[in-house]
Order: C-alpha cells, then structure tokens, then sequence
C-alpha cells in the first residue's frame, strides 16, 4: 500500500510542485499560490483506495449563496442541498462563512465536491451528509458536528425522485452501498451516531488529513459480521488526528482491507483500532500515544 500512496502521487508528476512538507495530498495543491482559481485540480491531488474519486472534477462549478434548508423536497437554488441531488458534476463552493442547519439528510448525487476552502462552513445541529448507492464524491474543508437523528420525512435525491426516509442515525458522513468516496481535510465531532461509517458493500474510499475529536464511535467500516458483501471493501486512513476526548473506533473493521497510515492517535479512552469477522487491517507509520488512565482502556 505504501507502494500504491507513492504510485498515486508518481502518476501525476507533481515532484516540481512539492512544497516538502511529506503530505501527498497538501503537496499537491497547496504549493500553487493561484489554487483558488483551479479548484478542480485538488480532485487529482487523491491517495490510496479513494484516489480515483473524481467528485465534480468535469462539470461546473457550482456557488452555494443560501445557508437555508427549509424544504428537504423543493430546495431553493442557492442552497447546499440543491446543489448537490443535481444529476450532473459539480464542483460546490461557498460564497461565504455559513452554519448550514440541515432539516434531513443531505442525500448526495454522483460526481459532485463539496470543496469548503476559503470559506468557514458548519454543517451542525441538524442531519448531516449520506452519501447513498452513488459514486464519485469528494467532501473537503468542512466543519461537520452535533449531528442529530432525522428522517420519517420525504426527502429528495435527484431532480426526479424524492421518497420516505426513515430515520438516520446521525452520523456525521454515512457512506451506504457507495464507491469512489473521498473525505479530506474536515473536522468532525459530537455526533449521535459515528463520525464516517462505510458500511453495505461501500468501497474505493479514502479518509485522510481530518480532526476527529469529542465523540465515542468513531468510524465503523463494515455492517455487521454476517454482511459477506464487504469483503470487498477497500478503505484507506491516512494523515488523521485522532484527537481529545475520542472513545472508540478509530476505526472499527470488519471483512474488508484496511490501510491505516501515518496517522496520529492521542488518549483514547477504551481503544484505537480494532475489527472483526477476519477484516485486513495494515497498520503502518501511526503514533499511538495511549490514556494514562488504567481503568479507561479496554
């Protein structure tokens, strides 16, 4: 997997870009002052298994001017959710600081970026972001937290469909049955489920460069020991912090192949990583810095 890190950077020839700091993906855009002008080159700036993930890499970019979310079925132009149940790609972006208070889940469309840089962006106090039986989806830069359980509500998906939802749990980011996901640079906490779930034969994904903090279960990948569907999972964590007051799952695995990278582990409260049903898990380059307090460790 080193190898495969080192062959996603390689294959796109950005040694003469390199700004020294070790981290691939930062290497890859930070270093070109005029970033802001090319957004979209961040889509090439992936690593490990999500590192096809294209977003909406070739579409158009798309401002989000509204923080609203009044109406989960009929979403006003402007607004975060109505840019992203579009059926094309696109590539979304803030005109200002924003808390977006989501009234039920944001339901993702293929081939769409949320790209929160040079804006301050919340998504808070409400539902947060499913990314459900699609592809192609890139979220960066955003502040994702208090995450709270919605649903048994109409919602829409497309320009086409809307439909019932039951209730969400209130992850932060549910990845369902999706591939080619890649969730870089947020800061996620305090939600009433977990912070990134995979789970229903999601694959091709990658989580690097996030802050996770103040939150029990963290990240579970995988539904359940008796979903052989993921044994074809495939998830790469690389270059997280996983911070204060963090309890458990970081990740949880199961059935699939796991790439825990250079990641920074700092006083969790039962344990870091851990799995089951025979998961894969290659863990590598990670500073374990465990709780001091016996009794908090399982």
């Amino acid at each position: 997997m080193l190898r495969s890190i080192r062959n996603s950077t390689a294959r796109r020839n950005l040694g003469y870009l390199s700004c020294g700091t070790g981290n691939p993906i930062d290497d890859c855009w930070r270093c070109d002052s005029d970033w802001h002008n090319n957004r979209q080159r961040l889509a090439d700036c992936g690593i490990g298994f999500g590192r096809n993930a294209i977003g909406g890499r070739d579409g158009k970019i798309y401002v989000v001017t509204d923080a609203g979310d009044d109406d989960p079925v009929n979403p006003r132009k402007g607004t975060l959710r109505h840019a992203v149940i579009q059926d094309e790609p696109l590539w979304i972006i803030f005109k200002r600081d924003m808390v977006i208070t989501l009234s039920q889940e944001l339901i993702m469309n293929s081939f769409k970026t949320i790209d929160g840089r040079g804006a301050n962006v919340h998504i808070a106090n409400g539902a947060c972001i499913t990314i459900q039986y699609v592809t192609n989806v890139i979220i960066h830069g955003l502040h994702i937290h208090d995450c709270r359980p919605t649903g048994n509500a109409m919602v829409r998906s497309s320009p086409s469909h809307y439909g019932w939802r039951t209730m969400a749990d209130g992850d932060a980011v549910s990845i369902f049955g999706a591939s080619h996901v890649w969730v870089d640079h947020c800061s996620l906490s305090n939600c009433a489920d977990g912070l990134v779930d995979a789970i229903m034969g999601s694959t091709a994904i990658t989580v690097s460069n996030n802050y996770f903090t103040h939150h029990n279960e963290v990240m579970l990948l995988g539904h359940s020991d008796s979903y052989l569907k993921d044994k074809a999972m495939q998830v790469t964590i690389a270059f997280n912090h996983f911070g204060e007051g963090l309890i458990q799952r970081m990740p949880r695995c199961r059935h699939g192949y796991f790439h825990v990278v250079n990641n920074d582990y700092t006083h969790w409260e039962m344990y870091a990583i851990g799995g089951s049903a025979e998961p894969t898990i290659n863990s590598q380059g990670n500073r374990y810095l465990a709780p001091t307090n016996p009794f908090a460790k399982e």
